[in-house]
């Protein structure tokens, strides 16, 4: 007959149980192995139901203490620390393994999630930025281009111009003579200082200055040359007594058509425009003043201007005359067209109203898509906030 084993069945008596494995025998003399599955496996008697993860667990420690393990001296003695430290442990079990593992992942995730969420925000935030730069830039170049418009100069060429008008105030000078010649030569000069027979076309207007002086003028209006391929020039000759003044010269103005002055029905207030509109200039005396002029025409969007450009070159006339009539200073003028070709300036808008409104579409769209991004972003966090706080206070519970 098999060995006993007699133990005390937790206050409901003694129990004595058939020990059908001894080299288990001191365990149970211990008090090592008191679980009911034990007693259970060494009595004979059936195996209830249990968990797989406790099965396994019984299943590698019997595996362990079959290969030969042995009880060490003086382990009788320490039944009592045994016993305590190996009954916490059968309360352990996977689970309580993941639930311990588990929240500092969790935890690691969130942070994780919450760190990209506020990295997104921070970069379609830069982008809105951007956009709103964008947007800005756009709106000031438009209205830089619109008050700013672009010049395209031309450059047209022409067998002759219409004739100028040229405007001369002579003041208390005479004009002595004006004629017309060609190919830039101009023949020597026959006793200067005394009126010749002229050719030009002239016009004398008496008008009151459009300024603050409101002084009367009177102007000789010249009709000036118009055959540019061959060289037409204008030769002028004033005199005057410049024992009166302490400084002589002569003032003058171009404008664009001589017969705008014809036909004009008010000649006195068409100077008075000509000169609220054009530079003057002057020629100094006792110098020969070769005046070489270019017509620009400048277009705009809703008019249409004319100036003129000249350069000069000042010759000093050699006077010849007897000492008793040098004292009437002599002034000599040529005009002469400067080249065939006729300057057209045209004032160009380059902004385009369209360009701007497809970028500002797409900018103002960039914006909503941004805003409604950063709002569901924001959303999102509270929610796992919530979430995350639940999930902790669930926890809180089950500890208590």
């Amino acid at each position: 007959m098999g060995q006993t084993f007699t133990r005390e069945a937790g206050g409901k008596g003694t129990e004595t149980l058939p020990v059908k494995c001894p080299r288990y025998l001191w365990k149970y003399r211990t008090g090592l192995r008191t679980n009911s599955a034990a007693r259970r496996k060494c009595a004979g008697m059936p195996r209830t139901g249990r968990s797989g993860s406790y099965r396994e667990f019984v299943d590698e420690e019997e595996e362990e203490e079959e290969e030969g393990d042995r009880p060490p001296p003086g382990v009788f003695g320490d039944a009592a620390e045994d016993r305590e430290s190996e009954e916490p442990s059968e309360g352990n079990s996977p689970a309580d393994g993941n639930r311990g593992s588990g929240p500092p992942g969790r935890f690691s995730k969130t942070c994780l999630r919450n760190f990209f969420t506020v990295v997104l925000i921070f970069i379609y935030l830069l982008l809105t930025g951007v956009a709103i730069f964008l947007a800005y830039q756009t709106i000031s170049d438009f209205l830089e281009k619109l008050n700013h418009p672009v010049m395209s100069v031309t450059y047209k060429e022409v067998d002759s111009f219409s004739p100028p008008g040229i405007a001369l105030y002579p003041g208390k000078a005479r004009l002595l003579s004006c004629r017309h010649h060609y190919h830039d030569y101009i023949p020597p000069l026959v006793d200067p200082g005394t009126p010749q027979e002229g050719d030009c076309v002239t016009e004398d207007v008496a008008y009151v200055g459009p300024f603050a002086q409101q002084t009367q003028k009177r102007a000789v209006v010249v009709r000036g040359q118009q055959d540019v391929r061959n060289k037409e020039v204008i030769f002028m000759q004033f005199s005057h007594n410049e024992t009166e003044e302490d400084f002589s010269a002569i003032t003058y103005m171009l404008f664009a058509k001589f017969s705008d002055l014809i036909d004009s029905a008010n000649k006195s207030e068409f100077m008075r425009d000509c000169e609220r509109n054009y530079s003057t200039w002057t020629f100094s005396g006792g110098f020969r003043t070769w005046v070489k002029m270019s017509l620009v025409r400048t277009s705009g969007k809703n008019n249409e201007s004319v100036e003129f450009r000249q350069e000069t070159a000042v010759v000093k006339f050699n006077d010849k005359r007897p000492e008793s009539e040098r004292t009437n200073q002599l002034f000599f003028a040529v005009f002469e067209w400067r080249d065939p070709y006729m300057q057209e300036i045209r004032l160009i808008v380059t902004a385009n109203p369209w360009n701007s409104v497809a970028i500002l579409c797409g900018v103002f769209m960039a914006l909503f898509k941004a805003a409604n991004f950063a709002k569901l972003s924001i959303q999102w966090t509270i929610k796992m906030r919530k979430r995350h706080l639940r999930n902790k206070t669930r926890e809180l519970k089950q500890i208590q």
